[in-house]
Protein backbone atom coordinates (compact mmCIF):
# COMPACT_ATOMS: atom_id res chain seq x y z
CA UNK A 1 0.00 0.00 0.00
CA UNK A 2 1.40 3.58 -0.70
CA UNK A 3 2.63 5.35 1.93
CA UNK A 4 1.88 8.82 3.18
CA UNK A 5 2.33 12.09 0.98
CA UNK A 6 4.08 14.71 1.41
CA UNK A 7 1.43 17.39 -0.15
CA UNK A 8 -0.54 17.62 -2.75
CA UNK A 9 1.53 18.67 -5.56
CA UNK A 10 1.20 17.25 -8.80
CA UNK A 11 4.40 18.00 -11.53
CA UNK A 12 3.04 16.81 -15.15
CA UNK A 13 5.94 16.83 -17.49
CA UNK A 14 6.67 16.70 -20.82
CA UNK A 15 10.01 14.83 -21.31
CA UNK A 16 12.88 16.22 -23.76
CA UNK A 17 13.57 14.84 -26.90
CA UNK A 18 14.07 17.39 -29.55
CA UNK A 19 16.34 19.40 -27.53
CA UNK A 20 18.82 16.51 -27.12
CA UNK A 21 19.64 16.87 -30.64
CA UNK A 22 20.11 20.68 -30.76
CA UNK A 23 19.73 22.82 -27.58
CA UNK A 24 18.10 25.37 -30.37
CA UNK A 25 15.29 22.72 -31.18
CA UNK A 26 12.60 22.45 -29.42
CA UNK A 27 8.54 21.20 -29.02
CA UNK A 28 7.10 24.39 -29.13
CA UNK A 29 3.80 23.42 -28.44
CA UNK A 30 1.29 22.85 -25.61
CA UNK A 31 1.47 19.56 -24.45
CA UNK A 32 -2.57 18.42 -25.16
CA UNK A 33 -2.07 15.58 -23.69
CA UNK A 34 -0.79 17.10 -20.37
CA UNK A 35 -3.36 19.85 -20.42
CA UNK A 36 -6.43 17.68 -20.20
CA UNK A 37 -5.03 15.89 -17.56
CA UNK A 38 -4.52 18.75 -15.52
CA UNK A 39 -7.81 20.13 -16.44
CA UNK A 40 -9.71 17.33 -15.14
CA UNK A 41 -7.39 17.14 -11.87
CA UNK A 42 -7.98 20.89 -11.28
CA UNK A 43 -11.48 21.23 -11.63
CA UNK A 44 -12.13 18.08 -9.69
CA UNK A 45 -9.43 17.34 -7.24
CA UNK A 46 -8.09 19.86 -4.65
CA UNK A 47 -4.34 19.27 -6.11
CA UNK A 48 -1.98 21.38 -6.66
CA UNK A 49 -1.15 21.03 -10.41
CA UNK A 50 1.91 22.43 -13.24
CA UNK A 51 2.41 21.36 -16.54
CA UNK A 52 6.00 21.36 -17.55
CA UNK A 53 6.97 21.17 -21.13
CA UNK A 54 10.86 20.81 -20.81
CA UNK A 55 10.75 20.13 -25.16
CA UNK A 56 9.95 24.30 -24.64
CA UNK A 57 12.89 26.58 -25.40
CA UNK A 58 12.78 29.99 -26.75
CA UNK A 59 14.27 31.27 -29.44
CA UNK A 60 14.60 28.08 -31.23
CA UNK A 61 15.23 27.51 -35.09
CA UNK A 62 13.06 25.12 -37.64
CA UNK A 63 14.55 21.29 -37.75
CA UNK A 64 16.85 20.14 -41.02
CA UNK A 65 16.23 16.51 -41.28
CA UNK A 66 19.86 15.69 -41.97
CA UNK A 67 20.81 16.93 -38.28
CA UNK A 68 18.40 14.29 -37.36
CA UNK A 69 20.29 11.86 -39.11
CA UNK A 70 23.75 12.78 -39.38
CA UNK A 71 25.39 14.80 -36.17
CA UNK A 72 22.03 15.46 -34.60
CA UNK A 73 21.75 11.62 -33.84
CA UNK A 74 25.18 11.03 -31.90
CA UNK A 75 24.36 13.92 -29.52
CA UNK A 76 21.29 12.78 -28.91
CA UNK A 77 22.89 9.90 -28.09
CA UNK A 78 25.58 11.59 -25.51
CA UNK A 79 22.79 13.58 -23.88
CA UNK A 80 20.67 10.14 -23.33
CA UNK A 81 24.11 8.98 -21.00
CA UNK A 82 25.22 12.27 -19.49
CA UNK A 83 22.06 14.09 -17.49
CA UNK A 84 24.59 16.06 -15.67
CA UNK A 85 23.78 19.85 -17.48
CA UNK A 86 21.41 21.24 -20.06
CA UNK A 87 18.14 20.53 -20.18
CA UNK A 88 18.24 17.85 -17.71
CA UNK A 89 19.89 20.50 -14.79
CA UNK A 90 16.75 22.43 -16.11
CA UNK A 91 14.33 19.54 -14.77
CA UNK A 92 15.99 18.93 -11.52
CA UNK A 93 15.63 22.74 -10.87
CA UNK A 94 11.80 22.35 -11.86
CA UNK A 95 11.28 19.21 -9.59
CA UNK A 96 12.91 20.82 -6.88
CA UNK A 97 11.19 24.33 -7.05
CA UNK A 98 8.17 22.44 -7.05
CA UNK A 99 8.91 19.79 -4.96
CA UNK A 100 5.90 17.85 -6.33
CA UNK A 101 4.68 14.46 -4.20
CA UNK A 102 3.56 12.76 -7.70
CA UNK A 103 5.22 13.48 -11.03
CA UNK A 104 3.15 12.59 -14.15
CA UNK A 105 5.47 11.78 -17.51
CA UNK A 106 3.68 11.41 -20.62
CA UNK A 107 5.90 8.99 -23.45
CA UNK A 108 5.91 8.19 -26.86
CA UNK A 109 7.92 5.43 -28.08
CA UNK A 110 11.02 7.19 -28.64
CA UNK A 111 10.68 9.14 -25.91
CA UNK A 112 11.61 5.92 -23.51
CA UNK A 113 15.16 6.40 -22.74
CA UNK A 114 14.09 10.38 -21.86
CA UNK A 115 11.41 9.32 -19.95
CA UNK A 116 13.37 6.93 -17.72
CA UNK A 117 15.98 9.29 -17.42
CA UNK A 118 13.97 11.95 -16.40
CA UNK A 119 12.16 9.58 -13.81
CA UNK A 120 15.41 8.72 -11.83
CA UNK A 121 16.25 12.58 -12.00
CA UNK A 122 12.64 12.84 -9.73
CA UNK A 123 13.59 9.84 -7.62
CA UNK A 124 17.55 11.51 -7.01
CA UNK A 125 15.86 14.30 -5.63
CA UNK A 126 12.99 12.85 -3.51
CA UNK A 127 13.03 8.50 -3.36
CA UNK A 128 9.56 9.20 -1.95
CA UNK A 129 7.94 10.65 -5.52
CA UNK A 130 5.52 8.90 -6.91
CA UNK A 131 6.09 8.31 -10.61
CA UNK A 132 3.40 7.90 -13.06
CA UNK A 133 4.11 7.07 -16.86
CA UNK A 134 1.63 7.73 -19.45
CA UNK A 135 0.41 8.16 -23.25
CA UNK A 136 0.83 5.83 -25.98
CA UNK A 137 3.84 4.03 -25.21
CA UNK A 138 2.48 3.03 -21.55
CA UNK A 139 -0.83 1.72 -23.26
CA UNK A 140 0.80 0.04 -25.93
CA UNK A 141 3.95 -1.47 -23.88
CA UNK A 142 2.92 -1.32 -20.35
CA UNK A 143 5.60 -3.88 -19.46
CA UNK A 144 8.67 -2.18 -20.39
CA UNK A 145 7.57 1.05 -18.86
CA UNK A 146 7.54 -1.52 -15.35
CA UNK A 147 11.07 -2.36 -16.10
CA UNK A 148 12.38 1.24 -14.88
CA UNK A 149 12.50 1.07 -11.34
CA UNK A 150 11.36 4.92 -11.14
CA UNK A 151 8.31 4.27 -12.82
CA UNK A 152 5.63 3.14 -10.16
CA UNK A 153 2.62 3.17 -12.30
CA UNK A 154 1.57 3.50 -15.33
CA UNK A 155 -1.95 4.65 -16.67
CA UNK A 156 -3.04 2.90 -20.09
CA UNK A 157 -5.90 5.04 -22.45
CA UNK A 158 -7.46 7.42 -21.86
CA UNK A 159 -6.33 8.90 -18.45
CA UNK A 160 -8.80 12.05 -17.23
CA UNK A 161 -11.16 9.49 -15.51
CA UNK A 162 -8.17 7.24 -14.29
CA UNK A 163 -5.88 10.43 -12.87
CA UNK A 164 -8.31 11.44 -11.09
CA UNK A 165 -9.35 8.21 -9.15
CA UNK A 166 -5.85 7.61 -9.09
CA UNK A 167 -4.80 10.59 -7.00
CA UNK A 168 -7.66 10.00 -4.64
CA UNK A 169 -6.33 6.50 -4.23
CA UNK A 170 -2.75 7.82 -3.61
CA UNK A 171 -4.12 10.32 -0.77
CA UNK A 172 -6.14 8.03 1.05
CA UNK A 173 -3.70 5.20 0.61
CA UNK A 174 -6.56 2.74 -0.49
CA UNK A 175 -5.53 -0.37 -2.75
CA UNK A 176 -4.62 0.48 -6.89
CA UNK A 177 -5.97 -2.49 -7.85
CA UNK A 178 -9.63 -1.13 -7.71
CA UNK A 179 -8.47 1.79 -10.21
CA UNK A 180 -9.14 1.04 -13.55
CA UNK A 181 -6.96 1.69 -15.89
CA UNK A 182 -3.68 0.88 -14.14
CA UNK A 183 -0.16 -1.31 -14.35
CA UNK A 184 2.00 -1.09 -11.56
CA UNK A 185 4.27 -3.82 -9.45
CA UNK A 186 2.71 -6.37 -7.17
CA UNK A 187 4.99 -8.00 -4.71
CA UNK A 188 7.39 -6.98 -7.23
CA UNK A 189 5.45 -8.39 -10.41
CA UNK A 190 3.84 -6.31 -13.02
CA UNK A 191 0.05 -6.35 -13.11
CA UNK A 192 -2.90 -4.68 -14.72
CA UNK A 193 -6.25 -3.49 -13.63
CA UNK A 194 -9.22 -4.14 -15.98
CA UNK A 195 -9.06 -1.54 -19.02
CA UNK A 196 -10.53 1.91 -18.14
CA UNK A 197 -13.89 2.35 -21.02
CA UNK A 198 -13.57 4.94 -23.19
CA UNK A 199 -15.09 8.44 -22.27
CA UNK A 200 -18.49 8.49 -24.52
CA UNK A 201 -19.37 11.87 -23.81
CA UNK A 202 -16.43 14.29 -24.97
CA UNK A 203 -18.08 17.02 -23.65
CA UNK A 204 -17.59 16.32 -20.22
CA UNK A 205 -14.07 16.62 -20.22
CA UNK A 206 -12.35 20.03 -18.98
CA UNK A 207 -10.91 21.71 -22.20
CA UNK A 208 -7.30 21.86 -22.46
CA UNK A 209 -7.30 25.66 -22.42
CA UNK A 210 -8.93 26.36 -19.02
CA UNK A 211 -6.50 26.29 -16.71
CA UNK A 212 -3.86 26.35 -19.15
CA UNK A 213 -2.70 30.08 -18.42
CA UNK A 214 -2.56 29.59 -14.62
CA UNK A 215 -0.50 26.05 -14.50
CA UNK A 216 1.62 25.75 -17.96
CA UNK A 217 5.12 26.77 -17.28
CA UNK A 218 5.77 29.86 -19.64
CA UNK A 219 2.75 30.11 -20.99
CA UNK A 220 3.08 33.51 -21.60
CA UNK A 221 6.06 32.84 -23.52
CA UNK A 222 4.52 30.82 -26.09
CA UNK A 223 3.36 32.02 -29.75
CA UNK A 224 -0.30 32.06 -30.11
CA UNK A 225 0.42 29.22 -33.15
CA UNK A 226 1.95 26.66 -30.39
CA UNK A 227 -1.40 27.16 -28.36
CA UNK A 228 -4.26 26.89 -30.64
CA UNK A 229 -4.52 22.93 -30.97
CA UNK A 230 -8.29 21.81 -30.39
CA UNK A 231 -8.81 17.69 -30.67
CA UNK A 232 -12.55 17.57 -31.59
CA UNK A 233 -13.01 13.76 -32.07
CA UNK A 234 -11.20 10.79 -30.72
CA UNK A 235 -10.52 7.59 -32.08
CA UNK A 236 -9.67 6.77 -35.82
CA UNK A 237 -12.08 4.14 -37.81
CA UNK A 238 -9.73 3.30 -40.00
CA UNK A 239 -7.46 0.20 -39.76
CA UNK A 240 -3.34 1.20 -40.53
CA UNK A 241 -1.20 -1.33 -39.83
CA UNK A 242 1.78 0.87 -38.37
CA UNK A 243 -0.15 3.12 -36.26
CA UNK A 244 -0.77 3.02 -32.33
CA UNK A 245 -3.26 5.48 -31.74
CA UNK A 246 -5.99 2.77 -31.45
CA UNK A 247 -4.61 1.43 -28.38
CA UNK A 248 -5.04 4.86 -27.00
CA UNK A 249 -8.15 5.85 -28.29
CA UNK A 250 -9.57 2.95 -29.63
CA UNK A 251 -11.06 2.38 -33.47
CA UNK A 252 -14.69 4.16 -32.52
CA UNK A 253 -14.33 7.63 -33.42
CA UNK A 254 -16.06 9.88 -30.83
CA UNK A 255 -16.65 13.13 -31.68
CA UNK A 256 -17.17 16.17 -29.34
CA UNK A 257 -20.48 18.11 -30.35
CA UNK A 258 -20.20 21.31 -32.61
CA UNK A 259 -21.30 23.73 -29.66
CA UNK A 260 -18.72 22.19 -27.57
CA UNK A 261 -15.60 22.22 -29.84
CA UNK A 262 -16.66 26.53 -30.69
CA UNK A 263 -17.08 27.22 -27.19
CA UNK A 264 -13.37 26.42 -27.28
CA UNK A 265 -12.40 28.15 -30.19
CA UNK A 266 -14.48 31.02 -28.94
CA UNK A 267 -12.58 30.85 -25.73
CA UNK A 268 -9.10 30.61 -27.98
CA UNK A 269 -10.50 33.68 -29.68
CA UNK A 270 -10.81 35.41 -26.66
CA UNK A 271 -7.22 35.26 -25.36
CA UNK A 272 -5.90 36.76 -29.00
CA UNK A 273 -5.41 32.88 -30.96
CA UNK A 274 -7.01 33.49 -34.03
CA UNK A 275 -5.01 30.35 -36.10
CA UNK A 276 -6.18 27.13 -34.84
CA UNK A 277 -5.02 23.15 -35.84
CA UNK A 278 -7.42 20.36 -35.11
CA UNK A 279 -5.09 16.99 -33.85
CA UNK A 280 -7.49 14.85 -34.90
CA UNK A 281 -6.45 11.84 -36.68
CA UNK A 282 -9.02 11.67 -39.45
CA UNK A 283 -10.73 15.51 -39.11
CA UNK A 284 -14.19 14.69 -40.57
CA UNK A 285 -14.94 11.62 -40.07
CA UNK A 286 -18.97 12.18 -39.25
CA UNK A 287 -20.46 13.96 -41.90
CA UNK A 288 -23.00 15.38 -40.14
CA UNK A 289 -21.00 16.68 -37.32
CA UNK A 290 -18.44 18.05 -39.86
CA UNK A 291 -21.49 19.99 -41.51
CA UNK A 292 -22.31 21.27 -37.84
CA UNK A 293 -19.26 22.63 -36.88
CA UNK A 294 -18.43 24.01 -39.84
CA UNK A 295 -21.33 25.35 -40.15
CA UNK A 296 -21.06 27.42 -36.21
CA UNK A 297 -17.41 27.96 -37.06
CA UNK A 298 -18.50 30.64 -39.93
CA UNK A 299 -21.29 31.70 -37.72
CA UNK A 300 -20.07 32.04 -34.48
CA UNK A 301 -15.88 32.79 -34.88
CA UNK A 302 -16.05 34.61 -38.62
CA UNK A 303 -11.85 35.27 -39.04
CA UNK A 304 -10.95 32.16 -37.61
CA UNK A 305 -7.88 30.40 -39.35
CA UNK A 306 -7.53 26.62 -39.25
CA UNK A 307 -5.96 23.69 -40.78
CA UNK A 308 -6.57 19.91 -39.85
CA UNK A 309 -5.25 16.07 -41.53
CA UNK A 310 -7.34 13.97 -42.94
CA UNK A 311 -8.20 10.89 -44.49
CA UNK A 312 -7.92 10.15 -48.05
CA UNK A 313 -11.80 8.39 -48.02
CA UNK A 314 -13.25 11.42 -46.66
CA UNK A 315 -12.57 13.91 -49.41
CA UNK A 316 -15.45 14.84 -50.84
CA UNK A 317 -16.14 18.29 -52.55
CA UNK A 318 -18.80 19.09 -50.29
CA UNK A 319 -16.85 18.94 -47.43
CA UNK A 320 -14.39 20.47 -48.82
CA UNK A 321 -16.22 23.53 -50.03
CA UNK A 322 -18.06 23.45 -46.43
CA UNK A 323 -14.75 23.55 -44.52
CA UNK A 324 -13.14 26.24 -46.93
CA UNK A 325 -16.26 28.80 -45.90
CA UNK A 326 -15.48 28.43 -42.61
CA UNK A 327 -12.25 29.24 -42.43
CA UNK A 328 -9.62 26.24 -42.96
CA UNK A 329 -6.75 26.85 -45.31
CA UNK A 330 -4.44 24.17 -45.15
CA UNK A 331 -4.93 20.45 -45.15
CA UNK A 332 -2.46 17.34 -44.22
CA UNK A 333 -2.74 14.22 -45.99
CA UNK A 334 -0.74 10.43 -45.20
CA UNK A 335 -0.60 9.18 -48.63
CA UNK A 336 2.33 7.20 -47.57
CA UNK A 337 3.60 5.09 -50.86
CA UNK A 338 3.72 5.46 -54.05
CA UNK A 339 3.59 1.99 -54.56
CA UNK A 340 -0.63 0.21 -54.82
CA UNK A 341 1.25 -3.27 -53.35
CA UNK A 342 2.83 -1.44 -50.11
CA UNK A 343 -0.48 0.98 -49.58
CA UNK A 344 -2.50 -2.69 -49.76
CA UNK A 345 -0.22 -4.15 -47.49
CA UNK A 346 -0.37 -0.74 -45.18
CA UNK A 347 -3.97 -1.74 -45.01
CA UNK A 348 -4.53 2.28 -46.20
CA UNK A 349 -7.89 1.67 -47.87
CA UNK A 350 -7.06 3.46 -50.90
CA UNK A 351 -4.58 3.40 -54.12
CA UNK A 352 -1.86 6.52 -55.32
CA UNK A 353 -4.27 6.93 -58.22
CA UNK A 354 -7.56 7.64 -55.57
CA UNK A 355 -5.04 9.65 -53.38
CA UNK A 356 -3.15 11.82 -55.79
CA UNK A 357 -6.80 12.36 -57.19
CA UNK A 358 -7.74 13.61 -53.76
CA UNK A 359 -5.04 16.27 -53.53
CA UNK A 360 -6.08 17.71 -56.78
CA UNK A 361 -9.49 18.19 -55.61
CA UNK A 362 -7.62 19.58 -52.47
CA UNK A 363 -5.67 22.16 -54.53
CA UNK A 364 -8.62 23.16 -56.92
CA UNK A 365 -10.71 24.30 -53.68
CA UNK A 366 -7.35 26.87 -53.18
CA UNK A 367 -5.82 25.01 -49.52
CA UNK A 368 -2.45 24.74 -48.90
CA UNK A 369 -1.71 21.21 -49.12
CA UNK A 370 0.88 19.05 -46.85
CA UNK A 371 1.25 15.57 -47.91
CA UNK A 372 3.01 12.34 -45.73
CA UNK A 373 4.82 10.17 -46.97
CA UNK A 374 7.08 6.87 -45.37
CA UNK A 375 9.88 5.05 -46.22
CA UNK A 376 10.74 1.63 -45.24
CA UNK A 377 7.83 -0.47 -44.77
CA UNK A 378 8.30 -4.48 -44.54
CA UNK A 379 7.05 -5.56 -47.68
CA UNK A 380 9.16 -2.75 -49.12
CA UNK A 381 12.29 -2.89 -52.16
CA UNK A 382 14.05 -0.90 -54.33
CA UNK A 383 11.29 -0.75 -56.57
CA UNK A 384 8.51 0.08 -54.43
CA UNK A 385 10.91 2.66 -52.84
CA UNK A 386 11.19 4.94 -56.17
CA UNK A 387 7.44 4.32 -57.22
CA UNK A 388 7.29 6.32 -53.33
CA UNK A 389 9.88 8.80 -54.91
CA UNK A 390 8.30 9.02 -58.39
CA UNK A 391 4.95 10.04 -56.29
CA UNK A 392 6.89 12.60 -54.27
CA UNK A 393 7.69 14.69 -57.31
CA UNK A 394 3.94 14.29 -58.72
CA UNK A 395 1.51 15.12 -55.92
CA UNK A 396 0.51 18.43 -56.37
CA UNK A 397 1.84 19.39 -52.83
CA UNK A 398 2.89 22.70 -51.50
CA UNK A 399 5.10 20.57 -48.36
CA UNK A 400 5.91 17.20 -48.62
CA UNK A 401 7.07 15.42 -45.44
CA UNK A 402 9.11 12.28 -45.37
CA UNK A 403 9.11 10.05 -42.33
CA UNK A 404 11.01 6.32 -42.14
CA UNK A 405 8.83 3.68 -41.09
CA UNK A 406 9.48 3.26 -36.87
CA UNK A 407 7.65 -0.28 -35.44
CA UNK A 408 6.02 1.21 -32.40
CA UNK A 409 6.31 -1.75 -29.57
CA UNK A 410 2.65 -3.17 -29.34
CA UNK A 411 1.40 -2.57 -33.20
CA UNK A 412 0.86 -5.10 -35.97
CA UNK A 413 4.07 -3.34 -37.75
CA UNK A 414 5.72 -4.08 -34.95
CA UNK A 415 4.84 -8.03 -34.71
CA UNK A 416 5.25 -8.22 -38.45
CA UNK A 417 9.01 -6.94 -38.39
CA UNK A 418 9.83 -9.55 -35.06
CA UNK A 419 8.15 -12.43 -37.13
CA UNK A 420 10.45 -11.54 -40.09
CA UNK A 421 13.25 -11.23 -37.85
CA UNK A 422 13.86 -7.69 -38.40
CA UNK A 423 13.70 -6.98 -34.78
CA UNK A 424 15.33 -9.04 -32.15
CA UNK A 425 15.92 -9.04 -28.53
CA UNK A 426 17.14 -5.56 -26.54
CA UNK A 427 15.04 -3.80 -28.99
CA UNK A 428 15.43 0.11 -27.64
CA UNK A 429 12.83 2.01 -29.15
CA UNK A 430 14.59 5.20 -28.39
CA UNK A 431 16.83 4.50 -30.89
CA UNK A 432 14.36 4.44 -33.46
CA UNK A 433 12.56 7.41 -34.39
CA UNK A 434 11.53 8.97 -37.81
CA UNK A 435 14.31 10.31 -39.03
CA UNK A 436 16.69 7.50 -37.41
CA UNK A 437 19.98 6.43 -39.43
CA UNK A 438 19.31 3.41 -37.87
CA UNK A 439 15.96 2.72 -38.92
CA UNK A 440 15.60 -0.12 -41.57
CA UNK A 441 13.37 -2.94 -41.28
CA UNK A 442 13.41 -4.10 -44.88
CA UNK A 443 13.91 -7.79 -45.53
CA UNK A 444 15.10 -6.96 -49.00
CA UNK A 445 17.34 -4.25 -48.59
CA UNK A 446 20.83 -3.67 -46.66
CA UNK A 447 20.85 -0.78 -44.18
CA UNK A 448 23.52 0.73 -46.66
CA UNK A 449 21.11 0.68 -49.81
CA UNK A 450 18.46 1.75 -48.04
CA UNK A 451 20.11 4.87 -46.27
CA UNK A 452 21.19 5.79 -50.19
CA UNK A 453 17.43 5.32 -51.48
CA UNK A 454 16.50 7.57 -48.59
CA UNK A 455 19.23 10.07 -49.34
CA UNK A 456 17.31 10.66 -52.97
CA UNK A 457 14.18 11.18 -51.71
CA UNK A 458 15.06 13.57 -48.81
CA UNK A 459 16.68 15.58 -51.74
CA UNK A 460 13.87 15.41 -54.07
CA UNK A 461 11.66 16.15 -50.81
CA UNK A 462 14.02 19.20 -50.20
CA UNK A 463 13.31 20.40 -53.95
CA UNK A 464 9.81 19.98 -53.69
CA UNK A 465 9.43 22.11 -50.47
CA UNK A 466 11.51 24.59 -52.07
CA UNK A 467 9.40 25.20 -54.85
CA UNK A 468 6.30 25.27 -52.62
CA UNK A 469 7.89 28.14 -50.68
CA UNK A 470 8.85 30.00 -53.89
CA UNK A 471 4.88 29.59 -54.71
CA UNK A 472 3.78 30.96 -51.41
CA UNK A 473 6.33 34.00 -51.24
Amino acid sequence: MPGLLKNRNILLIEPPFYRLFKETYALVRLPLSLAYLAGALCARTEWDVRVYNSDFRLPHEPFEISHFTGPGFQRYLDRLNDTRAGVWEEIRSEVRIFSPAVVGLTIKSPMLASARNTARLVKEIDPETRVIAGGPHASLDWRSVLECPDIDIGVLGEGEETIVELMAALENRTELSEVKGLAFRKHGEPVRTPPREPVTDLDRLVSPHEFAPRILKDYDRYPPSALGRVMAVRGCPFNCRFCGSRALWGRKARSRSPENVVAELLDLWSKGIDVVHFEDDSFGVHPENLRDLTRLIASKVPGLTWSCETHVNLITDEKLARMKEAGCRAIQVGIESGSNHVLDTMRKGFTLEKALEACERIKRHGFRLETFFMAGFPTETESTLRETLTAIKRVPADKVILSLFTPYPGTEAFDLCRASGLIGPGYDPSLHYHQSPLNCFCSALTLERFRALVGEMEQAVVARNRQGLDRSL
